[in-house]
């Protein structure tokens, strides 16, 4: 027998040994480091819903010393002076701190054939690009478990949404408000896209819906 030989064997059966436990150890960390980063992350992550329709009622001041109150599950669209003030009060669902970044805003033509009607329903919910939202002018956070109101103005006599918003304001056509927010890390950037209507019972007062949420930094859940 050649002693030389089986050594070098025992050598790299052992070598071999030790890399398959190496192998099988650093893939059990990887798989706990990933569990532990999605639970922390879970511990972050802010999802918007309207308010609770019946609660508090928010007051928003924008720049200009303009003043409203908006009720829970309800929005605001108003003109005053030239400007269009908007306001939707939203609820933190989710267990993190939601930083708002940005809006858009797209019509929603109330139609009563059901084809058009299916069809636009699949237009709207094509996800919106980032670069189509506008900034906040102002940081609008909201807790989670809790309330706070969303608003925004449109001053300028020819921003490209001040027809579009007259048009909700004046008839059949609703609107889609989008929202882009994240978490108080700047990461989890969401997509929530909510509806704004006439409530059927009293048309002076509009209600807000969630229609859909689009995750941008990471894979949707559908």
């Amino acid at each position: 027998m050649d002693l030389v030989a089986v050594s070098s064997l025992a050598t790299a059966g052992a070598t071999l040994v030790v890399a398959v436990v190496t192998f099988a150890s650093v893939r059990s960390s990887i798989r706990v480091a990933r569990n532990a980063e999605r639970a922390l992350l879970v511990g972050m992550r802010p999802v918007l819903f309207p308010a609770r329709r019946g609660s508090a009622r928010q007051t928003v001041r924008w720049g200009d010393e303009h003043f409203a109150a908006v009720g829970g599950g309800e929005a605001l669209i108003e003109e005053k002076d030239g400007v269009i003030y908007l306001a939707m009060t939203v609820r933190n669902v989710g267990s993190g701190i939601a930083v708002l970044h940005g809006w858009a805003l797209q019509p929603n033509v109330v139609v009563l054939d059901i084809d058009r009607a299916m069809q636009q329903r699949r237009a709207a919910i094509v996800r919106p690009e980032p670069s189509a939202f506008r900034e906040q002018s102002v940081d609008i956070y909201v807790p989670p478990g809790d309330d706070n109101c969303w608003f925004a103005a449109i001053r300028r006599s020819d921003d490209p949404d001040r027809d579009m918003v007259h048009a909700a304001l004046a008839g059949p056509t609703h609107l889609w408000v989008d929202l882009m927010y994240g978490d108080q890390e700047g990461g989890q950037r969401t997509i929530s896209r909510f509806g704004v209507s006439r409530d059927p019972s009293d048309p002076s007062t509009l209600m807000v819906a969630v229609v859909r949420h689009w995750f941008l930094d990471r894979k949707d859940p559908r």
